[in-house]
């Protein structure tokens, strides 16, 4: 098979959570074990650093490995979802995994996968693993897909654990309050491996810091700890939690005096965090005159933070492109965005996403008027189209619909 058949079939063989939900999710790691015995363990053969969180864990996995570029080493980058390809969610120093090796590995392990009917996220895992091993990386920042305790990466022993923060997202999956959600995150705390939190509430502390206590985990409260932090050209507010958090997960390294990392190298990394991992969809600006941003925030925790950011910018009028996905929970989230603001409501071009109409008559129910677009480019168009040069376009809701504009 060639690339675009490889991709297809990775896609299309076995459910996957990015296109269709809750059909893919798996509640132990039995298949993920098995893949490991057959692959020689190569999560063995890797140095780790493992990031868990509701929000945030992109950023800061890519932040971290710019941080860890800039000092000099060969960094693997492990991450999910991807915005345009498939091969985003591996790299290695920013570079993306070449197509010859995503059909090698699937072509040798076809069998295998299809015997013990893998999840393509468990496949991409593997994948991963054997790719850094073989690049002969450094060191892997490797993030949760969901959750923590059952999700396929926690096979790895990694040098220190993150858990950037808890919010109620993936409900159906984790829990519906936020020490059962803390709870699965807490899972990837391991025996004697220090553990960075990034936020947490009374309610969560207390579950982080029973875990640590059982595993005998030195833990670390980021926010609490780091006082002073450097600038980013990732400008979204909630990035002040993430680069805190980063900069205790460098300050736990150090201590352990494995990689040597100085404190240029953590503003370097900071200033050049897109131009060495690539990381796209963040407060990203896209257009200028008007001014256009485009945020990958999805759940309520994520939106609030950006929505609060977008009332602080300066603008005569606000357009909002939106669209979600349809396990979207609407009350929770429609009620955080602006009355005022001319709605461009849209469907993220994938399996999962939520019907436009069905979207706009729900926002009506919060006074949120605009009309329906059935791509999301289209409504893009026409926002760029209606707004002057001292407007403001908003696009998101989903990272399907940041996706398909970038």
């Amino acid at each position: 098979m060639n690339y675009k058949e490889t991709k297809e079939w990775l896609f299309n063989q076995l459910p996957v959570y990015q296109l269709q939900g809750a059909s893919a999710y798996k509640e132990d790691l039995t298949n993920t074990i098995l893949l490991m015995i057959h692959l020689n363990h190569p999560e063995n053969k890797i140095k780790c650093i493992h990031v868990a969180g509701t929000n945030g864990k992109g950023s800061t996995s890519h932040l971290l490995a710019s941080v860890l570029q800039e000092a000099g080493y060969k960094v693997g980058l492990y991450t999910s979802p991807h915005l345009k390809d498939f091969r985003e969610r591996i790299k290695v120093n920013g570079l993306e995994i070449s197509e010859d090796f995503v059909c090698k590995f699937v072509s040798k392990n076809k069998s295998f996968f299809e015997s013990n009917e893998l999840s393509f996220f468990e496949m991409t895992v593997g994948l991963a693993f054997e790719y850094f091993v073989k690049e002969k990386t450094d060191i892997n920042i490797i993030e949760v897909g969901m959750g923590g305790r059952l999700d396929s990466t926690n096979v790895i022993t990694p040098l220190v654990s993150i858990i950037t923060n808890i919010g109620l997202d993936h409900t159906q999956f984790l829990g519906n309050t936020l020490s059962c959600i803390a709870h699965e995150k807490a899972g990837i705390i391991k025996q004697n491996i220090p553990v960075v939190i990034g936020e947490f509430t009374t309610e969560t502390k207390e579950v982080f810091s029973a875990k640590a206590t059982d595993t005998n985990s030195e833990i670390y409260f980021a926010s609490d700890l780091i006082k002073k932090t450097f600038p980013s050209v990732l400008l979204g507010d909630y990035q002040l939690s993430n680069k805190k958090t980063v900069q205790q997960t460098v300050a736990v390294l150090q201590n352990q005096k494995e990689f040597k990392i100085s404190e240029q190298d953590i503003k370097n990394g900071f200033s050049n965090v897109v131009k060495n991992t690539g990381l796209q969809g963040r407060w990203q600006q896209i257009n200028e005159n008007p001014k256009a941003i485009c945020d990958t925030a999805h759940n309520a925790d994520g939106l609030k933070i950006v929505l609060h950011q977008v009332q602080k910018e300066k603008f005569q009028v606000l357009h909002i492109v939106l669209g979600v996905v349809n396990d979207k929970n609407l009350d929770e989230i429609l009620p955080l965005f602006p009355v005022g603001a001319k709605y461009y409501f849209c469907k993220p071009n994938v399996s999962r996403g939520l019907e436009a109409e069905t979207l706009m008559q729900k926002a009506k129910d919060f006074q949120l008027n605009g009309k329906v677009y059935y791509s999301v480019l289209t409504a893009y168009q026409d926002a760029l189209k209606n707004a002057n040069k001292n407007d403001l376009i908003y696009i998101g809701g989903s990272t399907f619909v940041v996706a398909e504009i970038l």
